[in-house]
């Protein structure tokens, strides 16, 4: 992909900032929860995994050398299965509560599917083998 780098550097981005907007509403207990404040509950602070993996992410992006290309993919999976782990934990229903999902949780997901399909189609010049042209 010809703009991988940028989708990928975009979506670190929207990454970053939907840490920061709700991910869920817990009503009974009038509780709203975001990444980085989960006040109230024992969700611990997610988002600063994202944070430090983006970190890496964005290093390897901008190395144009091929084994960072190949770490990426690992740091971009390795952001993937955490977004997934808490689209499915977060909101989970615990003794009859069932808090109501925000766009912020949903952002976080397709953030970190295009950095993983940015991760996957990297924008990089192979050199060419002048034994077989």
């Amino acid at each position: 992909m010809r703009y991988s780098k940028w989708l990928g550097l975009a979506a670190a981005v929207l990454l970053i900032v939907s840490c920061f907007s709700p991910w869920v509403i817990i009503e009974s207990r009038q509780i709203t929860v975001s990444g980085v404040d989960t006040a109230g509950t024992n969700f611990g602070k997610p988002a600063y995994f994202h944070f430090f993996i983006t970190f890496f992410y964005v290093i390897c992006v901008m190395v144009p050398r091929i084994w960072a290309k190949r770490l990426n993919l690992v740091v971009a999976a390795l952001n993937m299965g955490w977004a997934l782990r808490n689209f499915i934990l977060i909101p989970a229903c615990q003794a009859g509560d069932c808090p109501l999902k925000q766009s912020g949780l949903w952002m976080v997901e397709l953030a970190s599917l295009f950095m993983l399909l940015a991760a996957v189609f990297p924008d990089m010049k192979l050199p060419v083998d002048k034994q077989n042209s």
